[in-house]
């Protein structure tokens, strides 16, 4: 009989991953919009790689990209004409400058632009908000002409000691799925880039409805409000103005109507802020006032601890004068947001001798100090601030209700939380590689972020077909906690995928390769998925 030999090699959930970077034609969408590079690895494979090495949820440094690849089938994840030793170090670094050198904003565009259109997937609102990503290292007078600037700024990372980049990104309606992705310097302001992020997004859509972008309050700006006048925008009113802060006191909650929301209650209300009608609407909602007020409450209490020891200290202290005294107890008062001081003072004679003065005897100076003192609480302020609690306004341009009922408002803002901040929140994961941006050369960096925005966009696209799917086929399959569900995390299909590989059998005949440890809810995930996904576990169609 003919020798044979055995190998295997790690598949896992990397097929899902490749099978929809070759669905969507990622390696030849990026190829198309860089060129021909005369080199054995295309950048669109260095992205693919890349792709596929962050959302392995490894911890590798991407200089590790050869190791990561070495047990793995690249021929079914990226190229047959590859080997691992392609993928190094000078292969990614180039290929990080050829995409940074075509413009990450647009070879991004037009990827997603690419991948929407297969998935078939269309929305006439979008999210948008940005984060920042913490980097270590010095970057001054390493940038290029049109790089970003690696510098300090905000920090949402809260580490304001280490120099960052600014990632702003536009996601389709109610999804992580991301469309427009820019890397900004780290001190770039959100209520400067806002605009100018979507400008740049409108001008390069096709003819069609007018779009509607979602955003936080640094959307809102008399300037903003009046250069975006030819698109629709949603946001949140800035707490800060002065009628907002009127509204808070104002609102009542008995007086709103109740939403179609359970647990919130709106009202609508009129405004020309900035030079433009606009409609706002008051919001209250019941478990934010709750959460709010609890947190009062505790900074209350807190407030009162330290009103009290301040007290202690002022006891034991003597003041020269009365004003002395009263001046130190009019600071104390104006420290304190929802305490007041209540204070007799007593004097206390000094003279010139030790011992008994004579009765008849005047001191030589007073002294003042606290005979009886009280710290109280300053009902008016708690009440005022309570006032202001589960409450806030939102506004829009769109000034049709036929177009946009007062409900729906409500309903697309609060979806802000379930698209473009989870996708930060994926992108932060410590188990993605948001850590080993080490690149010193803020160019790289600047791609590396577009790259990251692939990950989001490849795994939530993966997400989407496999949740749509267990809908429209009537399936469902175990979560974690072993109950049927149709709305599965693709991380929860990765850790089930964990353990599939690649058996490879050579004889003097060729080679003849099985996958290996496939059970029935994976043949139902993969068919789910679909014809690309299942060729990357060799599954005939």
């Amino acid at each position: 009989m003919p020798e044979k030999t055995y190998a295997t090699e790690q598949l896992d959930h990397l097929g899902i991953v490749a099978g929809v970077c070759h669905e969507i034609g990622l390696i030849e969408e990026v190829d198309a919009c860089v060129g021909p590079t005369k080199r054995k690895v295309s950048v669109g494979e260095v992205v693919q790689s890349m792709v596929l090495n962050g959302l392995g949820f490894v911890g590798r440094p991407l200089y590790l990209t050869p190791e990561f690849f070495s047990n793995k089938p690249i021929d079914l994840l990226i190229s047959e004409d590859l080997e691992a030793a392609d993928l190094n170090d000078d292969s990614l670094g180039r290929g990080l400058d050829q995409l940074y050198a075509s413009g990450i904003t647009e070879v991004f565009a037009h990827v997603a632009a690419r991948a929407l259109a297969v998935y078939g997937i269309a929305h006439r609102f979008y999210h948008l908000d940005s984060t920042t990503f913490s980097l270590h290292g010095e970057y001054a007078g390493e940038n290029e002409p049109a790089a970003i600037t690696i510098t300090h700024g905000y920090s949402r990372d809260h580490r304001p000691d280490l120099k960052q980049a600014v990632l702003s990104l536009i996601c389709s309606y109610r999804s992580r799925l991301p469309v427009w992705l820019e890397a900004l310097s780290g001190n770039e302001a959100d209520k400067t880039s806002f605009p100018k992020t979507i400008k740049a997004y409108v001008d390069q859509m096709e003819a069609g409805e007018t779009p509607y972008f979602i955003a936080d309050s640094a959307l809102y700006s008399q300037q903003n409000i009046q250069e975006l006048s030819q698109v629709k925008w949603i946001t949140r009113v800035p707490a800060t103005l002065k009628a907002v802060q009127q509204l808070y006191q104002d609102l009542d909650p008995a007086h709103m109507q109740p939403a179609a929301t359970a647990g919130y209650r709106i009202t609508e209300l009129c405004s020309t802020y900035g030079g433009g009608r606009q409609r706002w609407m008051g919001v209250f909602s019941t478990a934010a006032y709750e959460s709010e007020t609890q947190r009062l409450q505790q900074r209350i209490a807190q407030e009162y601890e330290q009103a009290e020891e301040a007290l202690q200290r002022l006891v034991g202290r003597e003041f020269d004068t009365v004003n002395d005294a009263e001046k130190r107890c009019a600071e104390l008062r104006a420290s304190w947001t929802y305490h007041d001081l209540r204070i007799e003072w007593e004097s206390v004679p000094h003279y010139s001798h030790r011992g008994r003065p004579r009765e008849d005897e005047e001191p030589e100076r007073l002294g003042w100090r606290v005979a009886d003192g009280e710290v109280i609480q300053d009902e008016q302020a708690i009440q005022q601030k309570r006032q202001t609690k589960g409450k806030f306004i939102l506004a829009t341009n769109e000034l049709s209700s036929k177009e946009l009922a007062a409900n729906k408002l409500l309903d697309d803002y609060k979806s802000q939380g379930v698209s473009v901040e989870r996708g930060f929140r994926f992108l932060k994961d410590p188990l993605f590689f948001a850590d080993s941006l080490f690149l010193k050369k803020p160019a790289r960096i600047m791609a590396l972020l577009m790259v990251m925005g692939l990950c989001l966009l490849i795994y939530a696209l993966a997400e989407r077909q496999l949740r749509e799917q267990l809908v429209a086929q009537d399936e469902y399959v175990p979560d974690q906690k072993g109950q049927l569900t149709q709305r599965l995390t693709m991380r929860r299909v990765f850790q089930m995928f964990e353990g599939i590989h690649v058996l490879l059998i050579s004889t003097p005949a060729g080679v003849e390769r099985q996958v290996l440890n496939l059970k029935p809810v994976h043949y139902t995930i993969l068919k789910l998925l679909g014809p690309y996904v299942q060729k990357c576990y060799l599954i005939d169609i």
